[in-house]
């Protein structure tokens, strides 16, 4: 067998720093133990406002979705902004050049990616001027 049985409680497991981006926290759903590295499940909520966001970068990934469980961010998927709002999910297609740029105080998504070790790669961006993320209150 090469997966296992998983069942991970709110009380299980805490959310924590140390994930992909320092302004989020990140609490581990215990997937990627279970299926041995072939998929990572996690919450991630923001920790702090958004001052110069992610970057144009792409993940070397071969499966990727994101489902925002409260609040909204605002990403440029190639050279289109798009709001991502509380109940959507997006397909994140392998390579897809993106940036994340602004985000709720309030903002948790859930994110699956294949394989657990995906890596993130810096890239050039279509377009050179992002809009400006939205002051916390």
């Amino acid at each position: 067998m090469d997966t296992f049985f998983s069942h991970v409680k709110p009380e299980d497991t805490q959310y924590l720093p140390g994930g992909l981006r320092d302004f989020f926290l990140y609490r581990d759903l215990g997937v990627a133990k279970a299926t041995q590295g072939k998929v990572i499940a996690h919450l991630v909520k923001a920790q702090n406002p958004p001052d110069g966001g992610t970057g144009w970068h792409y993940h070397v990934a071969e499966f990727q979705i994101v489902i925002m469980m409260k609040g909204w961010a605002r990403f440029m998927y190639e050279d289109k902004v798009t709001l991502v709002s509380e109940g959507d999910c997006v397909h994140q297609r392998p390579g897809i050049v993106h940036y994340l740029f602004d985000y709720s105080p309030d903002m948790e998504y859930l994110e699956i990616v294949g394989p657990a070790d995906f890596g993130t790669v810096p890239a050039l961006g279509p377009v050179k001027e992002i809009p400006p993320p939205t002051p916390w209150k």
